[in-house]
């Protein structure tokens, strides 16, 4: 007979959810479970500490495998995505050199931006290009895109790949609202009906564009970015079948583009969540086919999180928000090259964002498991919540028009702008952490000699007539705290701040951190000291060093004896400030002490305030 072998942890007894609750919150000792634990999310739900076996056992998305409606866990059993790599192709010899160089190094999928669109250039850049084998995307002016359509159907047909060839054209009428606050003149549509017209042969060749990537780099919330971008989806579902096509040919041919921003978990749950809510929009149209119903998605690193200072922690970002894409099962991933921001990214910044994706592939080994966050609670529980409001937002839009009108109108634009103003805000109070530009900034930094004039970053036009209100946002995050360190870089002085630290010396090295973090925020020299046996003392010795700020560091209970003696000794000689938020502010005030630095302070505003006072 034999063995039985017991199971792992069946000697342990079961706990439940309320035990644990229970533990949790006598080590709180008080302290409220959901205001210290309970994580509000920007995508309008709550995030619990922890999730168990039970959190999952009536959800819906657990009960599919990869490869199954509604794709929730995939579109494919594999998970071998294609590396891409964008070019200008400008001069299209110059960039089917590069294409043919940057193949022989790993890279699988190819996107060139276009400025001539007819056949002799659509042949010059794909010479020698195995287009049977490498995936081949394009971005054009969509006044351009029919005659992309065709010179590259034309290639195509000619070079007998009509049967093996797989890529896509981004035909987006709707940027220029979106990127210039005015509607695209044209008739969408029946450009659109006419270009899967010319493409009837080439069935591989996408030609719809469905582009998140913008919104996210505007600073949508990912609920934002998803609900939009599947209105933008059903948009060409409705318009095209209005004309006369079936659901399973508009399908076939539209392509999502999405951005991933550094929130790890989210953006897993995301991709997953756009799976299944994509397969259940073309499901109500009635597709001929359950592959209609599989989304085809591009994921591109985030531009709108990415700084010009300490720029190499960019590299940070990308590589956790490439793996969330990655683990999530997209067709295709483009990484962001570091240096992006502040130049056109050269070959040792591209060939590092190349190996940014092989690393996953043949150290990870990511594309050999497929959905491997099936089955957590935590990223079930996500996905599901995150579809939740995505689908809100997706019928919002629905009900007032579809996706069309509400770019005409600049509802989209508005709503993401109001998102960006506040994300602006939170980093500008820390709320939203920057590493390297408003947190641990490195103060000896300079970066104005290494930025370049990149021109317009939408790809085909200036923006002298934009109409700003109307369109997209286009700063990135940091873009506020880097003005700020360049007009310190600009300045005939740079400002020196002097740490006067004093008393209890647990909390004045800890305010010296934080101050020194504080002030390097905007570029400033920072003098720190390892401590003071008086007040005068340490003045003497900042005005000695020609400091033009003085930062009180001590603790709360010695700030209402220091702070006056310092702030009388000093007697207006530089700028004074508390380290803090002591009980005696108000007595402080009273007697003429007027600046303050602590967790509550809005960083960018108080520096700003700094820098009209202090630069020359």
């Amino acid at each position: 007979m034999a063995e039985k072998k017991e199971k792992l942890f069946d000697q342990f007894p079961p706990v439940t959810t309320a035990e644990w609750r229970e533990k949790v919150e006598a080590d709180l000792k008080g302290a409220p479970f959901d205001k210290k634990l309970v994580w509000r999310t920007n995508e309008g739900f709550n995030v619990q500490p922890m999730y168990r076996a039970e959190d999952i056992e009536n959800l819906s998305t657990t009960d599919s495998l990869p490869g199954e409606y509604p794709f929730v866990r995939g579109t494919r059993t594999d998970n071998d995505w294609l590396a891409r790599q964008e070019i200008d192709a400008a001069d299209p010899v110059a960039a089917n050199a590069k294409a043919l160089d940057v193949l022989g190094k790993g890279i699988t999928s190819l996107g060139f931006r276009m400025k001539e669109c007819d056949a002799a250039t659509v042949a010059s850049l794909l010479k020698d290009i195995d287009i049977a084998k490498v995936e081949i995307n394009f971005t054009a002016c969509p006044r351009h895109c029919e005659e992309l359509c065709a010179s590259i159907v034309k290639y195509v047909k000619d070079h007998g790949a009509a049967d093996t060839f797989r890529g896509s054209i981004d035909f987006n009428p709707f940027k220029k609202a979106l990127k210039h606050g005015k509607p695209f003149p044209g008739d969408i549509a029946q450009m659109a009906a006419d270009m899967i017209s010319v493409a009837s042969d080439v069935k591989g060749l996408r030609l719809l564009g469905a582009d998140g990537v913008m919104l996210s780099d505007a600073g949508a919330y990912i609920y934002q970015e998803l609900g939009y971008a599947l209105a933008w989806g059903a948009e060409w579902l409705t318009l095209l079948t209005d004309r006369g096509l079936s659901v399973d040919e508009v399908a076939s041919r539209v392509k999502f583009n999405m951005g991933i921003s550094s929130n790890y978990f989210m953006e897993i749950a995301k991709f997953r969540a756009a799976r299944m809510l994509w397969a259940q929009i073309v499901e109500l149209y009635k597709p001929a086919s359950a592959d209609a119903c599989k989304m085809a998605v591009h994921a591109v690193t985030s531009r709108f999180n990415q700084t010009v200072y300490d720029a190499h922690v960019n590299l940070l970002r990308s590589q956790t928000e490439c793996m969330s894409a990655a683990l999530a099962g997209v067709d295709s991933i483009t990484v962001t090259p570091f240096d992006a921001p502040y130049r056109t990214p050269d070959d040792f910044s591209e060939r590092i964002a190349r190996n940014q994706q092989f690393l996953l592939k043949e150290e990870s080994h990511l594309d050999k498991v497929v959905d491997p966050a099936g089955g957590s609670y935590y990223v079930e529980t996500l996905t599901v919540a995150i579809a939740k409001e995505a689908w809100k937002l997706f019928l919002e839009v629905e009900d007032k028009g579809g996706f069309l009108a509400a770019v005409n109108d600049g509802e989209v634009q508005r709503a993401v702008r109001a998102t960006s103003d506040k994300r602006h805000t939170d980093v500008a109070r820390r709320k939203e952490i920057l590493l390297g530009t408003n947190q641990y900034p490195n103060i000896n930094e300079m970066a104005a000699s290494k930025i370049e004039a990149t021109g317009c970053s939408c790809g085909c036009h200036n923006h002298d007539d934009d109409n700003a209100d109307a369109a997209l946002p286009t700063a990135r995050a940091a873009s506020d705290f880097e003005a700020l360190r360049l007009a310190t870089e600009a300045a005939s002085n740079r400002p020196k701040v002097f740490m006067l630290t004093i008393g209890n010396l647990a909390m004045r090295l800890a305010r010296a951190q934080f101050s020194t973090n504080f002030f390097g925020c905007a570029g400033y020299e920072i003098i720190d000291n390892l401590g003071f046996e008086t007040v005068q003392q340490g003045v003497d010795e900042a005005l000695a060093k020609g400091a033009d700020v003085i930062v009180l560091c001590s603790s709360d209970d010695e700030y209402a004896e220091l702070a006056p003696e310092a702030y009388r000794y000093l007697d207006g000689r530089a700028e004074f400030v508390v380290a803090g938020a002591p009980a005696c502010t108000d007595d402080l005030k009273a007697i003429g002490i007027e600046n303050f630095v602590n967790v509550r302070s809005n960083v960018l505003d108080t520096l700003r305030a700094f820098n009209e006072r202090l630069l020359k």
